[in-house]
């Protein structure tokens, strides 16, 4: 966890395929910087050369593709780079991250619906990032009938190797994400996804008010 005297802050953008968290994301990002706030808009996985390159091997990955225990140690990989090489970097210099997709990702995906055991991603994570987390992390959900209109709307009839699953392997991340915020209440807000863009964004506001108050540079 970051969040010091001199330092930045980090939120993390999680939920399933459709949630919205990249609208969201730029959304929240704009009204940082209206209030005068640096931010770095970022994702994952990428954010950096190499973690690009890894993004690009996940979601269009060569042969038969990646069995759950090779996508967390690419993950991970992706992960450690752009820690290391943007995120922590932002923070320091009292940067806002903000960042689609986190750690929380991995853990619903791989460690929840691939079955690779939230334990052994965090163990990952801890040594590729030394376990960095978020400030805040908002879970963004939306019903499962939203979910497939929108990735109708965004995908059309092509999705990548992870967003094209199955209906069950969706559901089982949705569930692993709740569980994670049912048990992290603190690091987490759940953000309800229905409405308009701009209703979603009320409610992020309202989420991060807490981490603004103490953050905003005097106003003239």
């Amino acid at each position: 966890m970051i969040g010091g005297d001199g330092e930045g802050r980090f939120i993390a953008f999680e939920g399933g395929e459709g949630a919205g968290k990249s609208t969201q994301g730029r959304t929240l990002a704009q009204s940082l910087e209206a209030r005068g706030l640096e931010v770095v808009l970022t994702r994952e996985p990428g954010g950096t050369p190499g973690a690009e390159a890894i993004r690009n091997l996940l979601l269009n990955p060569p042969g038969d593709g990646w069995g759950p225990e090779a996508e967390a140690l690419l993950f991970a990989a992706a992960r450690a780079d752009h820690v290391a090489r943007v995120i922590r970097p932002a923070i320091a210099r009292g940067a806002w991250v903000i960042s689609d997709r986190f750690v929380d990702s991995s853990r619903a995906y791989q460690g929840g619906a691939g079955h690779v055991g939230d334990e052994a991603v965090q163990a990952l994570h801890t040594i590729g990032s030394g376990g960095l987390r978020p400030n805040l992390t908002i879970l963004i959900e939306v019903d499962e009938a939203r979910m497939l209109e929108r990735l109708a709307e965004r995908d059309g009839d092509t999705s990548d190797a992870i967003g094209g699953r199955s209906r069950d392997y969706h559901r089982d991340v949705a569930s692993a994400f709740r569980g994670l915020a049912d048990r992290d209440p603190q690091g987490f807000a759940i953000i309800d996804g229905s409405g308009t863009p701009d209703d979603v964004h009320g409610r992020v506001l309202a989420a991060i008010a807490p981490l603004l108050s103490d953050t905003e540079p005097a106003r003239a």
